[in-house]
């Protein structure tokens, strides 16, 4: 008896019967009646309209042969449709234009693209397998996804998919499923099937829920036998089917029948793909499925087994299939169907109401009006910029923390770290390693899959050095199955490390793998990518450094580890993150064709020999490129770790990143003077000239003085005691091999500008003379070199690894400058271009500083975030301001206090920056071939870096070419209005 009263068994009847109601039928079933299908109908003899039931196998890779064995197929046995495999998007369509020609009635085109075109062709997008699609929390994303890959595949010529998986996968054996699935949670894999059903339906691609009546709890693959499922029909009904009844509701076009043995659903033991109880019976009658009904493939041993081909497909109609796919024997499958109308085991009648279903689904996606599909640009349209970013969104959306134990996800206080990674399962630096890069100092391992007891050993010893330690378990495989390659040296290894409070783990395999190394849920970060690829490598990375944050819940459980549904919200955005233009409203074509233009064009005239180019807009680095070469003579190319010399730069990234510091502290006051800080300039002309005047360069200070040449006599040798050929303590400061400068010079060079005198006229004249004193400046209030100060201030924490004076690197990653035939008599290589810093022993506040673009960008972009970055308050928002905007706005004078900023003609024509940069844009140029740009007003940050003055300084190509500005400009044309 019910335990709930008789009124609301009543509530509860009448309640479903509205649910009932309100199914939505499939789309294409207002047309089996048209007048278009009623026409064809007329041409087509009885034999033709079985043939319109059956799809073979079509392939784009497999020659002359293969193309002539379909269009006989086409010409002789008027088959409906084809489903293609292999190849590529090109020879797809050529092929499909010509079998669409030969054919008497339009082909409907098929492909099983479950992650997308990539599933099949060459040259294509593969998305995220539904494994982590189930880990993704925004049914928005999965639903464009399906808008988008409904887009692609009508590109290539083709009106249905074979997808989506809607079978729960609670059997983590599973060895056919598995990954395909969204998960097995029967909710969520409706929730997600739904959504990406109904966008490829809304890009009129017709789609099949499958593997009916559900193939997610075998240990058996279709492919090679028959799986059978053995539950009652309670179970089915309530766990397998729900999925199917939910997607049927919102619409689902068409449902492909698994081969399976159910008995609970058919005592007969035959295939489901042949069992009428299940096709007719349960999922038209009892579930009410109006749509097309697809059988799996039909060459599957699971349904082959013991059936001859032509009868086996015969039994799929007699089941009540309305499409047969991968039929092997047509005209046998013609035949056999025919026999069965003669003997009255299914009426001509029932055969027409299938073809006119098939040819209702034609109408539906417009073959009634066909055309052949253009084949220009057609990869260009597949692989367009958004679709690109659709799938780095996916893969984003997907990570899943699992542990984040005191929060050691984001890393933090990078200054404090010792950091080392070890990527489980290669030999070669990964992709997730050059990510983590990008972000801090950090030294690499690696440990293949079959390591020995000494490797192993070995590694544990170095690991003992380091604060934290990140690893990346990785597969590398094309699909992420269930195996696991790792020995048990490397295993417990990964347990000891997950064991101690310092360790965080990528995940790039299967979640159900997790269940097989003990103790990786002791970790105290783990994050589980799904596969293993360029993205997820990318984006994990990005998430452990705070680019990127995470919601993905992990969509099926991990034994007693983990359950479906756990995963931890990380908030992202302190650091950069690293992905594609699109991601902050620009344009990736015009920045990619304009600015490679601008810069190939560069290189040809010989402007400068190569180039490193960031740009960063919303603290997103869209794009970072290197270009050409170190010289125009040698074989290196530039890469995107090497290092510049930033002239001028250094003037923003050192002094005036210590004189905010010290502003802020009280230490350094824009109204004081140099005699404040420096008591040798007390009685000079300079004494009471307030740092105001100073920084926007109109104190009438000279704009330099060469101390270089006040180091020869007039024959052109050297001076006395000025230098030696080898160091000491009284000659330490090394200008090159055999050439030491005495100790006292910088004083010297202190004194020439202390003495030199003032310019009559108070107005706006760069002079380097401040930039020059800064050091003292700063080393007068603090305990600290100019150089600790900055890398204990900013350099170090954050990740700035390569920032710095006097680069300690190989000199294939530092890019050279200029042939120097004046002072050094030497092509200059690792050290600093300007003569007055080299005599500073290559530290000073105007010249010196080696950055590469990467590291430069995380100084800056903390700059542009008004003081913050990595979760830390470098400098108050009311610091920057202050500095970074003009200060004497009613003059001549277009200067912030250290900064430049845009500087306009009597035309409004911009004379330093991109004409559509803001007015509260600030930067600076470096006498390199360097400028940086930062615009608050759209969150922009622009680098280039160059060495233009090789091989000379007389090299003023990139000045009139206007190269750095006119790439600059690009920038805000791609931005989307």
């Amino acid at each position: 008896m019910s335990k709930f009263p008789p009124f609301l068994l009543v509530v509860a009847f009448l309640f479903n019967l509205s649910l009932e109601a309100q199914n939505t039928k499939p789309p294409f079933l207002k047309y089996t009646n048209s007048k278009w299908v009623d026409s064809v109908m007329t041409t087509l003899s009885p034999d033709e309209r079985i043939a319109q039931l059956i799809m073979v196998a079509a392939y784009s890779n497999r020659g002359e042969d293969h193309k002539q064995e379909i269009l006989k197929l086409i010409n002789e046995q008027k088959v409906g449709g084809l489903i293609f495999f292999q190849g590529d998007p090109e020879s797809q369509v050529k092929l499909m234009n010509e079998y669409q020609e030969a054919s008497k009635v339009p082909l409907l085109g098929a492909i099983d693209a479950e992650w997308g075109l990539g599933m099949r062709l060459d040259s294509t997008i593969s998305y995220p397998y539904q494994m982590a699609l189930g880990a993704v929390q925004e049914e928005d994303l999965i639903y464009e996804l399906g808008i988008e890959v409904g887009r692609q595949i009508r590109r290539s010529g083709l009106h249905l998919n074979f997808a989506p998986v809607v079978d729960v996968n609670n059997n983590p054996n599973n060895p056919v499923i598995n990954y395909r699935s969204f998960g097995e949670d029967k909710y969520n894999v409706a929730r997600k099937a739904t959504a990406y059903m109904q966008g490829m339906q809304d890009a009129k691609l017709l789609t099949t829920a499958k593997h009916f009546p559900g193939h997610g709890d075998t240990d058996t693959d279709s492919h090679y036998a028959l799986p059978q499922i053995n539950h009652p029909v309670v179970r089915l009904d309530s766990l397998e089917l729900y999925p199917f009844k939910e997607v049927i509701k919102a619409g689902i076009g068409g449902v492909m029948v698994a081969h399976l043995n159910i008995p609970a659903l058919d005592s007969t033991g035959v295939p489901s793909t042949l069992s009428k109880p299940i096709i007719t019976g349960l999922l038209k009658e009892e579930l009410g499925f109006e749509g097309l009904i697809v059988t799996d493939a039909m060459n599957m041993k699971g349904v082959t087994e013991g059936n001859e081909p032509g009868i086996v497909d015969k039994d799929a109609i007699l089941a009540g299939n309305d499409l047969l796919e991968f039929t092997v024997e047509v005209s046998k499958a013609i035949s056999e169907i025919r026999k069965s109308i003669n003997q009255g085991l299914i009426s001509q009648k029932e055969i027409d109401s299938r073809a006119r279903k098939i040819l209702a689904v034609k109408q539906w996606v417009g073959l009634n009006n066909y055309k052949p599909v253009e084949l220009k640009n057609i990869l260009e349209e597949i692989n367009t910029p958004k679709a690109v970013y659709l799938k780095r969104k996916l893969v984003e959306a997907s990570l899943t923390v699992l542990k984040n134990t005191n929060n050691v996800i984001p890393v933090q206080e990078l200054e404090s770290l010792r950091i080392a990674s070890v990527s489980f399962g290669t030999m070669e630096r990964t992709n997730f390693q050059e990510t983590l890069d990008l972000y801090a100092g950090i030294t690499h391992f690696n440990l293949p899959a079959d390591a020995s007891e000494l490797m192993v050993q070995t590694l544990k010893d170095q690991l003992q050095n380091y604060d934290l330690v990140i690893s990346g378990i990785h597969d590398f495989s094309k699909f992420p199955r269930n195996n696991l390659r790792l020995n048990e040296d490397v295993l417990q290894l990964i347990k000891e490390l997950a064991s101690k409070d310092n360790s965080i783990f990528a995940f790039f395999k299967n979640p159900y793998v997790l269940n097989k190394i003990d103790g990786i849920e002791d970790a105290a970060g783990l994050v589980v990518a799904y596969q293993d690829n360029e993205e997820t490598q990318e984006v994990a990375a990005q998430l452990i450094f705070g680019g990127i944050g995470a919601n993905g819940k992990l969509p099926v459980s991990v034994g007693e580890k983990f359950k479906a549904g756990d995963g931890l919200e990380v908030e992202g955005g302190i650091r950069f993150s690293y992905t594609l233009p699109e991601a902050a409203g620009m344009d990736s074509e015009i920045l990619r064709t304009r600015i490679d233009s601008l810069m190939n064009l560069a290189m040809e005239m010989k402007a400068t020999p190569g180039a490193q180019i960031l740009v960063a807009r919303d603290q997103k680095v869209i794009f970072h490129k290197a270009y050409g070469s170190h010289t125009y003579s040698d074989t290196v190319t530039v890469k995107k770790d090497d290092v510049y010399d930033l002239a001028s730069v250094t003037k923003i990234s050192t002094s005036m990143a210590a004189l905010m510091e010290l502003y802020e502290q009280g230490k350094f006051k824009l109204d004081g003077t140099l005699a404040d800080h420096l008591p040798s300039f007390r009685r000079s002309n300079k004494a009471d000239i307030p740092f105001y005047d100073i920084l926007t360069h109109q104190a009438r200070f000279q704009p330099w003085i060469p101390f270089w040449k006040d180091t020869f006599r007039k024959n052109g040798s050297y001076k006395r005691k000025t230098f030696k050929k080898t160091p000491s303590e009284d000659y330490p400061i090394k200008i090159k091999d055999g050439m030491y400068l005495h100790k006292d010079y910088p004083h010297k060079i202190v004194k020439a500008i202390k003495n030199s005198p003032l310019r009559e006229k108070k107005e706006y004249v760069y002079s380097d003379f401040f930039f020059i004193l800064a050091p003292r400046v700063v080393e007068s209030r603090t305990d600290l070199s100019f150089t600790d100060f900055l890398q204990q201030n900013f350099y170090k924490p954050l990740g700035a690894t390569t920032v710095g004076f006097n680069p300690q690197l190989p000199l294939y990653r530092i890019v050279p400058t200029e042939n120097d035939f004046l002072f050094r008599q030497q092509p200059i290589h690792g050290t600093v271009h300007d003569e007055g810093a080299i005599m500073l022993g290559g530290v000073s506040g105007h010249a010196g500083l080696f950055a590469n673009s990467n590291d430069l960008a995380k100084l800056l972009q903390m700059y542009l975030n008004g003081g913050n970055y990595g979760g830390k308050q470098y400098l108050e928002e009311q610091t920057l301001q202050k500095f970074t905007e003009t200060t004497f706005p009613n003059t001549d004078n277009h200067r912030a206090l250290g900064f430049d900023k845009p500087h306009y003609n009597e035309k409004g024509e911009s004379r330093n920056t991109a004409q559509d940069a803001s007015a509260a844009s600030f930067g600076h140029t470096g006498f390199t071939g360097i400028m940086v740009w930062m615009d608050p007003e759209v969150d922009l940050l622009y680098i280039f870096l160059s060495n233009r003055v090789h091989p000379t300084r007389d090299n003023h190509k990139l000045y009139s070419l206007n190269t750095r500005t006119e790439i600059h400009q690009v920038l805000y044309d791609a931005i989307k209005k």
